[in-house]
Order: structure tokens, then sequence, then C-alpha cells
């Protein structure tokens, strides 16, 4: 058995990320067992909204930013790839770049995101309106960033088109 020193911080990341998203998945199947689909996105988005705050104030601890807000469009890029790469598991197959100055792109490859996949094993990806975008927006808008999104749909992408992949366009 392996000390926890012994455990590298990748490995250690990718247990928690799976943790805290298994904990979700559970979290959300449980509202949905005793509330239905129409309450329980309710309040998923209320509580991605509420933790976003909180989310953005220990991202900006551990990675030291200390201004009071994100000055231009190098830093804001800088801050969201440092997040990503912090929130975002090997596992969960997303991607992100930043194919022009103030444009984030985002893609969940071939397999399939993992939400979708738990959300159409419970049989309501029809009317689930996606949370992982979802938070996403939450922290721009706890940044005060302007942003708009394509495609700017609240439902699932990968049901609806057969990919999850779009474009933020940032505006400071």
């Amino acid at each position: 058995m392996k000390a926890f020193e012994e455990i590298g911080k990748s490995a250690l990341r990718e247990l928690l990320i799976k943790n805290w998203m298994t904990h979700d998945g559970t979290w959300f199947y449980h509202c949905l067992q005793t509330v239905g689909i129409e309450k329980t996105n309710e309040l998923n988005k209320a509580a991605i909204k509420s933790l976003a705050g909180i989310e953005m104030g220990r991202i900006r601890k551990i990675f030291e930013f200390t201004k009071p807000r994100v000055d231009n469009l190098e830093e804001l890029t800088d801050f969201i790839d440092a997040a990503f790469r912090l929130n975002i598991g090997d596992f969960m197959g997303a991607t992100h770049s930043f194919p022009e100055k103030n444009l984030l792109r985002w893609e969940v490859g071939d397999q399939g995101c993992w939400a979708y996949r738990g959300v159409k094993r419970l049989g309501v990806i029809d009317r689930y309106e996606c949370g992982v975008m979802y938070r996403i927006f939450c922290w721009l808008d706890c940044l005060g960033i302007q942003y708009r999104v394509s495609p700017n749909e609240i439902g699932c992408l990968f049901h609806k088109y057969g990919k999850c992949a779009g474009d933020i366009r940032l505006f400071s």
C-alpha cells in the first residue's frame, strides 16, 4: 500500500474530483426521486449559483490572486485555465482552448459527458438543464465578466446535437 505522501498530485486531484462529481450525481438522483426533474433542475442551479462564489474565492486564494477583479483578458484566460485545470478531471474528457484573444472554446470528447451519461441512465435527459455549463457561467458572473455563449442552450447539448462543444465570447 502506498503512503499518502506517495500519491501524486494528479491521482489525488482525479480522486477528489471523482468523489465530488459522484456526490453531485447522487444528490441529483435523490432530488429527482423526491421532487421530480423540474424542481431538481431548479435546486441544482440554485446550489451551483450559491457554490460559484465560494469556489471562486477559494480558487483566487489557492492561486494567490489578490486583486479585487480581473483587469484584462490575458489575466482572465490565465485564471480560467488555472480554474479548469484544478476542477476538470481527465475522466471528464473535456478540453478548453483560447483560439482567439477573447474566445473560450470547450469540447467534450466522443465518449460523452459524464453528466449526460448519468442523467440519461436516470431517464430524464430530454428535460435536464445542464448544470456543468451553468457552473462555468456562474463562475464568469462571479468574476464580473460579460460573455456571450454559442450555442446558447439550457438543455443537454450532447443529447440534442450528439456532441457538447461551443464558444464563450468574453468581454471585460
